[in-house]
């Protein structure tokens, strides 16, 4: 069995590096108020998410998920963030959209079961797209006005229904910052449950256009040296890979 112990946007791990056990979680149990505990069989999956994290020992320390990210195997990710997103899928997902009936437990499945009009719910993703454009030897950056630091990143944004994820990098671009772009090629995916999104990842190249800033997103773009880049998301996201040319 595999144990994880979530709190908020941070994962709670033993100071000595060794993995989790039951033990640890019956442990943070008794001494923190509990958001949410379950088990996943088909992952092999015990999951505590705590309320509070004021009275951890010694023994263990608190990481976030961006931190734990870079650090850490595919295999451990998933599970961290597994977590984090079904925590927040329980904690929205109590009621049948379609009748109001207070919704159960699958007995087989992730899954809400509807009593009453038989409906399955199945933990919600949101797939978004992330891009690098490329002009030449120069890739565009962007810091967005909605994050309260100096980070540069790609453009990215969330797919609408009905479109392509290629159509929806166009789109993106050309409502952010105004450009025109081609030849765009998928480069990989990666799960960031804040709280359930599935990013794809893309490069284009520039077409045509002036940068136009859609300034309610965007607060500055501007084209870069790949080897002169401004502050930018940590190593292990998909948007330093993208960056750095780790595909």
């Amino acid at each position: 069995m595999n144990f994880v112990c979530i709190f908020d946007k941070e994962v709670i791990l033993r100071k000595d590096e060794k993995p989790l056990t039951g033990a640890d979680l019956e442990n943070l149990k008794a001494l923190n108020s509990v958001a949410d505990e379950f088990t996943e069989k088909q992952n092999d999956l015990s999951v505590l998410a705590l309320a509070s994290a004021d009275n951890l020992s010694d023994q263990y320390q608190r990481v976030t998920l961006r931190e734990y990210n870079v650090n850490h195997t595919t295999e451990e990710r998933f599970l961290a963030y597994r977590a984090k997103a079904l925590t927040g899928w329980h904690r929205e997902t109590k009621f049948c959209g379609a009748c109001g009936s207070k919704l159960v437990p699958d007995a087989k499945l992730t899954a809400m079961d509807c009593p009453e009009c038989k409906r399955i719910i199945f933990p919600r993703i949101s797939p978004c797209i992330i891009v690098l454009i490329n002009k030449g030897d120069k890739i565009l950056l962007a810091r967005h006005s909605y994050r309260n630091q100096d980070m540069y990143t790609c453009i990215a944004g969330f797919m609408e229904a009905g479109e392509s994820a290629e159509n929806a990098v166009k789109r993106e671009v050309k409502e952010e910052v105004g450009l025109n772009i081609k030849n765009i090629s998928y480069r990989g995916s990666q799960s960031w449950p804040f709280p359930d999104q599935l990013m794809l990842g893309f490069t284009a190249e520039y077409e045509s256009g002036e940068l136009k800033l859609q300034k309610e997103e965007i607060a500055d773009a501007q084209w870069f040296d790949r080897d002169n880049c401004p502050a930018s998301p940590k190593p292990g996201s998909i948007a330093y890979r993208l960056i750095h040319e780790e595909y």
